[in-house]
């Protein structure tokens, strides 16, 4: 069936198409390497020949030519342009990829990095030169400490994983001024993965505490774990489940009472952003992704910014530079001997500068363009979106845990049983669809899980073009029809690949064909 546009109507089956002499299909061209285009014996442009004259290379001047292909503009741009609509990307479809929180970045805050005053900035101007960059990273701070119900915040931290670093760093600091040697941190088993790698980073142990029926922290065994070698837990809120830790104030109590401190990884503050104060709830320090709750670009798109804010516990440990405002405007404490003349106690320095402006600038933007009952909303619509999808698509495929769920809705592989295809199998088929995949395997905790984040800024009609989809796919798997699933990708550039191979014996070289 074909709808007026002459696509497929959403639910059919779409079968690939004749192969072509060319290895185009339509208006999707195949695609070589630059290098398999190109020759490297001619260049896009015509320079002269230079005479030199010896050279103050110190004797590592090139003596065979560099090997790079020459290519006309045309031909590059073309090159690039093809290439870059072979991403996936939140520009493009829908992206539900859950724990990433792949939502819209507004132009706005685009068009706001871009201004000269901001984007011409130089890390190493005088600060005297700098004063409305120094505010806005000012204003951002109060805003972060705001929204968590924090003492403090460290700016500087680039990512969640570095953010997460910092935080634990803190703790170390706070206990090294205490005297006491404690080795352990406690993390749940549903954890990001970057949580026991950066407390193993920092020197401690990890001890991971199970879950409970309903898919939260075992309180019990918490309790358990808890002793005066126990130097904090770390613990994600709401967590990797799509969940939120409805025991967070009690397990803050008892992590407290044990003398430990308590870490958050915000990874998932987006569900609650506007609703709750993390600080409210007995939380020492967590990282804020700038790029999951307030709308910087993800990934490669960064360099990105992952702030970490501190309780009054903490708030003296935070890292250089100090952001200080007096009679004579903004300026940074970049030493040691400083702050703690001014009465900190800074771990050190987590980056060589003052971390990334384009990404403050985005955040901010996001902020004063949504205000606090925008942002509110920002939450509430995230939990709705995900709501939706999680009983529009329950009866036809199976959630590991009853009730509601926060920001993220979590399915597992039981609705698969019998039928030959995996979650693997049921993402790849989900790309010819023109989605990018669900994340799968994650939370490692549900077996066969499939973790679908729809964010606050899809509209409905997405989100039930999405979910026809996902229930035409289900029924697709459960009448038996096992090759069209495990065949997939079949619409794309490049089918599915051995992914073995891949990881074990990557090609990461080019080299050309002998003859």
């Amino acid at each position: 069936m074909m709808n007026a546009q002459g696509r497929p109507t959403v639910g059919e089956p779409v079968t690939a198409t004749a192969a072509t002499y060319s290895g185009h299909r339509g208006l999707d061209h195949e695609e070589p390497l630059i290098f398999e285009i190109g020759r490297t014996d001619v260049t896009g442009v015509d320079l002269p020949d230079v005479d030199l004259h010896g050279d103050r290379l110190g004797g590592l001047l090139r003596e065979e030519p560099i090997g790079l292909c020459g290519l006309s503009e045309p031909e590059t741009v073309r090159h690039y342009v093809r290439l870059s609509q072979r991403n996936a990307s939140i520009d493009a479809n829908f992206y539900p990829l859950g724990s990433c929180t792949m939502k819209h970045n507004p132009r706005l805050n685009e068009k706001m990095a871009r201004l000269a005053g901001f984007a011409d900035l130089h890390p190493m101007q005088p600060q005297k030169t700098v004063q409305g960059a120094l505010q806005l990273i000012a204003e951002l701070a109060r805003w972060l400490k705001e929204l968590t119900g924090m003492a403090a915040v460290a700016m500087t931290p680039k990512a969640g994983a570095h953010g997460e670093l910092c935080g634990i760093l803190a703790i170390r600091a706070a206990l090294d001024a205490r005297g006491e040697k404690r080795t352990r941190i406690l993390a749940p088993e549903s954890a990001h993965g970057t949580n026991p790698a950066t407390a193993a980073l920092c020197g401690f142990t990890v001890e991971s505490i199970r879950a409970n029926e309903d898919g939260r922290v075992d309180l019990a065994a918490l309790h358990a774990a808890l002793g005066p070698d126990v130097a904090g837990v770390m613990l994600t809120n709401p967590n990797t489940c799509g969940l939120f830790e409805r025991d967070i104030v009690a397990i803050a109590e008892a992590v407290h009472a044990a003398g430990a401190y308590f870490y958050c990884d915000g990874a998932n503050f987006n569900a609650i952003v506007g609703r709750v104060k993390p600080g409210a709830l007995g939380i020492d320090a967590m990282h804020i992704n700038l790029h999951k709750t307030f709308s910087t670009p993800h990934g490669g798109g960064g360099p990105g910014a992952g702030p970490v804010v501190f309780s009054e516990r903490l708030a003296c440990f935070a890292p250089l530079p100090l952001f200080v405002e007096d009679a004579n405007g903004f300026h940074l404490i970049e030493d040691i001997e400083s702050a703690q003349a001014a009465g900190a106690q800074p771990l050190g320095r987590m980056c060589a500068f003052h971390g990334q402006m384009g990404m403050y600038v985005r955040a901010l933007t996001y902020m004063l363009s949504h205000g606090a009952d925008g942002l509110r909303q920002v939450a509430e619509d995230a939990v709705l979106s995900a709501n939706y999808l999680l009983a529009s698509l329950k009866d036809v495929m199976s959630a590991p845990f009853e009730g509601p769920c926060m920001h993220e809705a979590l399915f597992d592989d039981e609705f698969l049983k019998n039928t030959g295809v995996t979650t693997l199998d049921f993402a790849k088929r989900l790309i010819d669809e023109g989605y990018h995949p669900m994340t799968i395997y994650f939370p490692l905790v549900v077996h066969g899980a499939m973790l679908i984040e729809p964010t606050e800024t899809e509209s409905k009609a997405t989100l039930d073009g999405f979910i026809a989809v996902m229930r035409k796919m289900a029924d697709e798997a459960r009448a038996g029809n096992v090759e069209v699933f495990r065949a997939a990708p079949v619409l794309t550039p490049r089918r599915r690949l051995d992914e073995t191979q891949a990881a074990r014996k990557p090609v990461l070289r080019w080299k050309p064909e002998t003859p």
